[in-house]
Parts: C-alpha cells; structure tokens; sequence
C-alpha cells in the first residue's frame, strides 16, 4: 500500500481573521468587501508560495484573476461543486457570513453561484460534484481523481 503524504491543511480565512485580528464580518462591516479581498488576496499570495499545503478557500476567492492564476499555478485545485439549495441547508443558520446576511440568502447564494461557478471551472484542475456525502467519502473521491492522473501523493 502506498505511503500518503500528509500536508497541513490551512483555512485561508481563519488566516485572514488572524491577520486582521477580528472576523471577517466585522472586517467586512467595518472596512468593506474591497478592503476584504486586498487582505484575502494577500494571504492567498503569501500561503500559495510557502510550504505545500491543502488550502481551503473562501467562496470568493476566484473574483480576482490574480488569485486564480495563483492557486492555479501553485498546486492542483479542486472545486467541490454544491448546488445552491445544498449551500443554503449548511449555511442558513450561520450568521458569521456577511454576504448572505440578505432578506432572501437562497437568492443571494444562487446569483453568488451564477457568477462564480465560470470562475471555479476556470481554476480548477478539478471538478467534484458533492451533492450530500460525507467528508471521508469527499476525501475518497479526491484522492481517486489524482490516483486516475498519475498524481497520487504516495
């Protein structure tokens, strides 16, 4: 059986709540979203050109070129592709995101899909459609995907 290599994981947003010293709703309250995403762009610059590691983006990651040429560029990206009504029975009762703090947030995660979803594809080297499963059974699928490409981390 292969050996798996074993790479840190980074939340790119608990990042950048570290690096601003507050939420990223607070941040997004107080200084706005194109404050936001300088400081987002910034960590994304910073972490894609250190040690190799799995970073897990924030949905709006691939609004800006620069960061999709770099999480591009710098490693293999997969998009986990949820529908929006998926989105919203994880999200709906979570008040730390700012952009669906709206009247109709189905709306809102529909229209965010509309617009990011070309973005994703764009980035990404691949696609999972994940539906419900669980995260093992993500991880699995995953792994599967770099196995059928002769890129196994083993």
């Amino acid at each position: 059986m292969a050996k798996r290599l074993q790479l840190p994981f980074i939340d790119v947003d608990h990042a950048i709540e570290q690096r601003i010293g507050c939420s990223i709703r607070e941040y997004f309250e107080r200084e706005g979203e194109s404050a936001f995403r300088d400081v987002e762009e910034q960590v994304i610059e910073q972490l894609a050109n250190s040690q190799p590691a799995v970073l897990s983006t924030g949905g709006g990651a691939v609004l800006r070129p620069s960061n999709r040429s770099r999480l591009r560029s710098s490693g293999r990206v997969f998009y986990l592709r949820s529908a929006p009504e998926d989105i919203f029975r994880r999200v709906r009762h979570d008040r730390s995101r700012p952009l669906l703090q709206v009247a109709d947030p189905l709306k809102r995660l529909r229209d965010l899909f509309e617009q990011r979803d070309p973005l994703y594809r764009e980035t990404a080297h691949y696609v999972i459609e994940t539906g419900r499963p669980s995260v093992a059974t993500l991880v699995n699928m995953i792994a599967m995907q770099l196995e059928l490409n002769g890129e196994s981390a083993s």
